[in-house]
């Protein structure tokens, strides 16, 4: 399987009626935190917290509220409680500003 990286975000950020969708794949332990990419269609996020207890899923919120910034109540966690592969809600952006942050910020 390859990767690809690329920094826009189109195909992984949908607009719904609540707010943006945005499908991420998780790394784990890793040595630091870092919007990583697009990687086979989702944005890429390593994590250094280990996936116990939702410490990931907790630090992957709070990544993503910093990241696009939002205060993390504007986002949740749709699917993907105990996987790689997430599903978030993130309301109070829309999808051209979520775009246009993404490609500003993404891999630095």
């Amino acid at each position: 399987m390859t990767e690809s990286k690329s920094l826009s975000a189109a195909g992984c950020i949908e607009s719904s009626t609540d707010g943006l969708l945005i499908n991420v794949t998780v790394q784990p332990k890793a040595s630091k935190n870092k919007v990583v990419g697009i990687f086979n269609g989702r944005v890429k996020i390593a994590i250094t917290a280990p996936p116990v207890d939702g410490k990931a899923n907790a630090r992957v919120i709070a990544m993503l509220a910093k990241f696009f910034e939002l205060p993390k109540s504007a986002i949740c966690l749709k699917s993907g409680h105990r996987s790689r592969q997430k599903r978030l809600l993130l309301t109070g952006l829309v999808k051209d500003a979520a775009d246009g942050l993404f490609a500003a910020k993404a891999g630095k």
